[in-house]
């Protein structure tokens, strides 16, 4: 069965099913990875500790769909170095979907093992316990666990062999949440819609081409069978007046809001692509909320403005410059501390923070987001993201906001 490359292309990173390939070292981790992909990606030796980072492969797996591979360091790892690398393994886990954990045929499983096997079984991520080297008889069958173990040998496996496997992938999948998964605004959404996507192309817009966000939405609106007008701030009046029929839905980039809620009569219903983001990603109704928040701080709170992606700040940065910026204004000046994290930088105690403030998260894989968002409810730190927070200071969210409320299902 040929790869469909067509969704190959067009599924983002952050979109894709995430599996995690995890175990001790020299397990036979990377040579699952090969088998899998068909490819030499990770280097295969009987030292120990060959693999020192994780190493990522997007691909699509056929009767699976896009996927992201993830083989990671032996978690046995030794050393001040090795302990560096089994902390990234295992930061790992807040990204995975599905682990695959394989264990040498035979080989008794240490303590450490029945502890990261309980871990992820707390943690509900579906996983498969794969037993590597399967060709080797090697005698030992003591300490095994109370899990289905799956048999693949990577020197012996043929198309079959791995088809198998991928079948096992696949009953896994279904178990995990994504099979429930969310969307921007896809299933809001009527054949014959036509939604207007208002994107300014200014400073801050990547030169030839359009934001991720902005992607998905209008793909969406594509497959639902809708009809997309895209149009800059300047030229929305115009197309609002041309248009036979009102348009379903107006959506912008949060940085345009004032301009745009201006032009939009109240009868269309408005929203923004972080606000499709918040409920795609995370919990809608919470980050509203922790927007709210924003009115409330006071002199000394310090606030948490968070990346995703790590990109190079220009003059008039969203995160550095502009928020801070508008929030020192909608606070009447108020004695603020701003921090600021980027990409895989993100504190796992958020207590001295007063409110946390994300990017709608759109390269982080669902999971990621969620942990992101989960660690500040769990210590009780309001959450939003740029958007919500946006529109709440431009006293537009409950306009924003509204659309999706009619359609419960929806938000």
């Amino acid at each position: 069965m040929e790869p469909n490359t067509n969704n190959l292309n067009s599924t983002p990173s952050a979109a894709r099913l995430q599996i995690g390939i995890f175990g001790k070292r020299n397990a036979g981790k990377s040579s699952l990875l090969n088998a899998l992909t068909e490819q030499e990606l990770s280097i295969v030796d009987d030292t120990p500790g060959t693999t020192t980072d994780p190493v990522k492969k997007a691909m699509e797996l056929p009767g699976v769909g896009a996927v992201v591979l993830i083989d990671t360091p032996g978690l046995d790892d030794v050393g001040e170095l090795g302990k560096k690398r089994v902390e990234r393994a295992r930061n790992t886990l807040k990204n995975v979907d599905i682990i695959l954990y394989v264990h040498e045929k035979g080989v008794q499983y240490s303590d450490e093992e029945r502890r990261f096997l309980e871990e992820i079984r707390v943690r509900g991520i579906p996983f498969l316990l794969v037993e590597s080297k399967a060709d080797l008889d090697t005698g030992n069958e003591d300490g095994k666990v109370p899990v289905r173990a799956y048999p693949f040998s990577a020197k012996d496996a043929d198309a079959d062999a791995v088809s198998r496997l991928r079948e096992e992938i696949i009953a896994l999948k279904e178990k995990c949440s994504r099979g429930r998964k969310k969307r921007m605004l896809g299933d809001y959404l009527s054949e014959g819609d036509i939604v207007v996507f208002v994107i300014p192309i200014d400073a801050e817009a990547p030169e030839g081409r359009l934001i991720l966000p902005q992607q998905m939405a209008i793909r969406e609106c594509l497959d639902a069978g809708a009809c997309g007008v895209t149009v800059q701030p300047e030229n929305l009046q115009k197309i609002l007046t041309t248009l036979k029929g009102q348009p379903r839905l107006v959506v912008t980039d949060s940085q345009a809001f004032a301009k745009v809620e201006k032009i939009v009569p109240q009868e269309i219903p408005l929203t923004s692509f972080s606000i499709l983001l918040a409920r795609m990603k995370g919990n809608l109704e919470a980050q509203a909320e922790g927007a709210r928040k924003i009115r409330d701080l006071q002199d000394g709170d310090r606030i948490l403005i968070a990346e995703g992606c790590t990109h190079h700040r220009t003059c008039g940065d969203i995160g550095t410059e502009k928020l801070p910026k508008l929030i020192q204004e909608y606070t009447k000046k108020k004695e603020l501390v701003f921090e600021h994290t980027m990409g895989i930088e993100f504190p796992e105690d958020l207590h001295r923070y007063a409110l946390l403030i994300h990017c709608g998260g759109c390269v982080l894989p669902e999971k990621e987001m969620q942990y992101r968002l989960e660690q500040a409810r769990l210590q009780g730190i309001p959450a939003t993201n740029f958007g919500t927070a946006i529109a709440q200071m431009r006293g537009i969210l409950e306009r924003a906001l509204c659309p999706l409320r009619k359609f419960s299902e929806f938000f």
